[in-house]
């Protein structure tokens, strides 16, 4: 192996300074970095075709080569969201086709598991990471970015899935006591520029037994419980349903915004302000009020300095309810903001960014092995040699996943290993030929499907579907 230069020599320090985006080990250790390429599949085909690093004319074959190949990976993946689509029928929240397949009770919760199996497959097709929702450390944080206090019930969820992609800083400012809040100071907010998350809410009843049991309390009181949790969702959120959401650039600090169920509570500090000046407000208004009843011979003197307590009291209550009307409405732009797709668009979206995933994999390690000869026991040096390129071409440090790529060309035919574990690659013209001929023959090979899940029915049937309408 000769290293990166296997692949390319690095751009002009200028250039490359240019192009240099920051780390992702900025926020997650050496150990943990992420398999996200934060690069376009046009600027890797673009560096790995120039003509200096093909022998003449052969770049061009490259170039007509990667095209093919990005087709095909995206054809694989309008396949595999053709059959997300079928087996999310009955779980789509936002569908506006009517309802003509009954499932049963069995047949949903094997939907239920295929879904959530093949969602998480995209996602990690996609290169995002797994947030496990049991680390209540990384979800429940002290404290939001916006200055909420934010609280989620993690036991409401039947299924619950977190994954983020793209985890870096970002700059903001904010006035501080240590300079007496005249000027502003910067500081680093850890961000996740993609968050995804799903969820399908436990039925009312489930955890109304589960609370019976927790709080040790009758099935009433933990019905009424349930019910008040519930109080914020809007009635045609169901369990019966599955959602998906993706959001961008969220703050670390912020993961408890995007859950239905979150509550927004009063920090500490406006807890003190709104008491302070909520005692010292009732305080004074009843001192006076007391004083003005010691000397009062007059009735209606008497009904006023009553009257003018009751408003203080009342101006004291709608100041804790203007406060947290604010923070709801900062919750809610925040959201607004940051919301990227819902449901079937998630699905779209994922399918479209894992097959561009695949795709800068497959060009980086195609571009070595169709350089030189490698067996597969020396995948460890191509392994750093790219993810060397890839620091040294664009300053992004990533954990480069050679194995899934491999063994997708291998898959495609594009890639050949022979019997001693040489990894031979097809010339760029014949691969580009290769994937023509698969192209060919995919309708002719499309296998047959007998039967799906539940059963079709007549308006007249006496059947109904298992979710709620």
């Amino acid at each position: 192996m000769q290293g990166p230069a296997a692949i390319a020599p690095p751009p002009a320090a200028a250039l490359e300074a240019r192009l240099r985006t920051p780390a992702i080990d900025e926020v997650l250790p050496v150990d943990d970095r992420e398999r996200f390429i934060p690069l376009t599949r046009n600027a890797i085909a673009d560096r790995l075709t120039r003509q200096q690093y093909w022998r003449h004319g052969e770049e061009k074959h490259a170039r007509r080569f990667f095209r093919y190949l990005s087709y095909w990976r995206q054809q694989s993946y309008a396949a595999r969201l053709l059959e997300l689509d079928r087996i999310y029928e009955p779980f789509s929240p936002d569908s506006d086709l009517l309802i003509t397949r009954a499932y049963t009770v069995a047949e949903r919760l094997g939907l239920e598991r295929q879904l959530v199996s093949q969602v998480k497959s995209l996602l990690e097709g996609a290169n995002f990471t797994r947030i496990d929702p049991s680390n209540v450390e990384m979800i429940l944080t002290k404290e939001s970015h916006y200055g909420l206090d934010l609280h989620v019930d993690l036991e409401a969820f039947d299924e619950l899935e977190i994954y983020y992609r793209g985890a870096t800083k970002r700059k903001a400012s904010r006035r501080s006591l240590r300079k007496f809040y005249l000027r502003k100071e910067e500081y680093d907010v850890p961000v996740f520029q993609r968050l995804f998350i799903l969820f399908k809410l436990k039925p009312a009843a489930k955890r109304a037994r589960e609370i019976m049991l927790e709080k040790g309390c009758s099935l009433d009181d933990a019905e009424k419980i349930v019910k008040r949790n519930r109080s914020m969702l809007p009635p045609e959120v169901k369990s019966d349903f599955v959602y998906m959401k993706l959001f961008k650039n969220i703050p670390r600090a912020d993961i408890e915004m995007v859950f239905p169920n979150t509550k927004v509570r009063f920090r500490l500090f406006d807890k003190v302000k709104l008491g302070v000046s909520a005692g010292g407000g009732l305080g004074m208004g009843v001192i006076g009020t007391a004083s003005k009843i010691a000397v009062a011979t007059n009735p209606v003197a008497l009904a006023g300095a009553v009257a003018g307590f009751g408003g203080i009291a009342v101006r004291q209550a709608f100041a804790f309810m203007n406060q947290k009307n604010r923070y709801m409405i900062t919750m809610a732009q925040n959201l607004y903001f940051h919301a990227l797709a819902d449901n079937r668009g998630v699905l779209s979206l994922m399918a479209t960014r894992a097959a561009e995933e695949d795709v800068k994999e497959e060009m980086l390690l195609y571009t070595v092995l169709a350089k030189e000869t490698v067996k597969r026991c020396e995948l460890k040096d191509v392994d750093h040699a790219i993810e060397q390129y890839l620091q040294n071409t664009f300053g992004v440090n990533l954990n480069f996943d050679v194995e899934d790529a491999l063994s997708r060309l291998l898959s495609d035919g594009v890639v050949v290993e022979e019997a001693d574990g040489t990894l031979r690659a097809l010339p760029p013209g014949k691969a580009a030929e290769h994937i023509d001929m698969l192209w060919d023959k995919l309708l002719d090979e499309l296998p047959d499907i007998e039967s799906f899940e539940g059963r079709e029915f007549e308006p007249d049937d006496d059947i109904a579907d298992t979710r709620d309408a």
